[in-house]
């Protein structure tokens, strides 16, 4: 027998975008609870690749009310991001429920049903703060490999120690796939690269100007301010972001050729048990890393609040087909910095004054 509950809000996900809905909510005399799958606040962060670092510099990864405890040019380590969001949910006593993985979402009335393994919550309000890269894809053909090839998503990544002598294909050519590309053939392995090649950014992350001119500019200015759902710029440039992703951020195309990765098209299917690329190329490997992305993992949503392809109907994370209802951490949600540390909080903030205001219109 599970336990009925009855609570005001409840926000599903407790990274960087559900703590930061949970800070403004502190803040505001609505009572919630954040519910988050995983043992601990961070977990997300601590299994992925080992070698992980975070894109953003540390001057961007604070969330408000807390700075990153690092050099502001510095890239923390993904356990480092994955302490620092354990010590903010600490710091600001937030109301999170670990283990609590949400198996159903529904209405009740005019309010939610949220249920997990052990309890059902009635709320009145509940935000989905969790991105749409939930659950891992591979193709079809992946299952007609020959048995003896080790295949992994990213998602199983953690470090070329899970790779057994041989060649490694990588199957996604974005920077998660450029990384453990190089990784892969740093331990000694022949690499390939399959894929469509995404471009590049046009300066290094390692560099003075790239640290600390070209990227802040880009984060606060570009991703933040000028490419939004607001302005033409961002409604013209969000099918691009949305369907074909970013640039290769660190590792550039002249690093994968020093490393000696060779580059291929994208996969035609499987010869023989082994994969064979678009021009017709076997390539006779031991190794398979996909790094194919993700679909946005929501079915146990059961709201007719999505498109054709799986994405919520919101604007600015607020679902209009059902009042109550509010997500937070989609890509290009806002703008291009949505998925971003600085980008989640300043939507969050947005979510939780709507959600204030129905709080305050339903009292009236």
């Amino acid at each position: 027998m599970t336990k009925t509950e009855r609570i005001d809000t409840v926000v599903i996900g407790a990274g960087q975008t559900g703590l930061s809905v949970g800070y403004h909510l502190a803040g505001s005399g609505v009572p919630f609870v954040i519910l988050e799958a995983n043992d601990r606040v961070g977990d997300s962060w601590r299994r992925r690749w080992d070698s992980l670092r975070l894109f953003t510099p540390a001057r961007f990864d604070g969330l408000v009310g807390k700075p990153f405890p690092a050099p502001p040019g510095s890239f923390p380590t993904k356990d480092a991001m994955a302490d620092y969001l354990e010590s903010y949910a600490r710091e600001f006593k937030l109301p999170v429920r670990t283990g609590a993985q949400v198996t159903r979402l529904s209405r009740h009335g005019d309010g939610f049903l949220v249920t997990t393994k052990d309890s059902t919550i009635e709320a009145r309000q509940v935000v989905v703060a969790m991105a749409t890269f939930q659950r891992p894809t591979t193709p079809e053909f992946a299952r007609d490999l020959d048995h003896r090839i080790v295949q992994l998503h990213s998602v199983d990544y953690r470090n070329p120690a899970q790779l057994v002598p041989g060649g490694v294909l990588v199957v996604g050519a974005g920077s998660s796939g450029a990384e453990i590309a190089m990784e892969a053939a740093r331990g000694g392995h022949a690499v390939w690269l399959s894929g469509r090649d995404v471009g590049e950014a046009p300066f290094s992350l390692d560099t003075f100007m790239g640290r600390h001119l070209l990227m802040p500019f880009l984060f606060r200015v570009v991703f933040h301010r000028l490419l939004t759902v607001d302005t033409p710029m961002g409604r013209r440039a969000r099918p691009v972001f949305t369907t074909m992703g970013h640039r290769l951020i660190r590792v550039k195309s002249r690093d994968l050729t020093s490393a000696g990765v060779e580059r291929v098209g994208r996969l035609r299917g499987v010869k023989d048990g082994l994969p064979q690329a678009a021009d017709g190329k076997v390539l006779d490997v031991s190794n398979v890393v996909w790094c194919t992305g993700f679909n946005p993992g929501f079915s146990w949503i059961h709201m007719p609040v999505f498109d054709a392809s799986g994405a919520p109907i919101q604007r600015r994370g607020v679902v209009s087909a059902v009042p109550g209802l509010y997500f937070v951490g989609l890509n290009f949600l806002y703008s291009v910095s949505s998925t971003m540390i600085h980008g989640a909080a300043r939507d969050a903030e947005y979510v939780v004054k709507a959600i204030v205001r129905r709080v305050r219109e339903r009292a009236a």
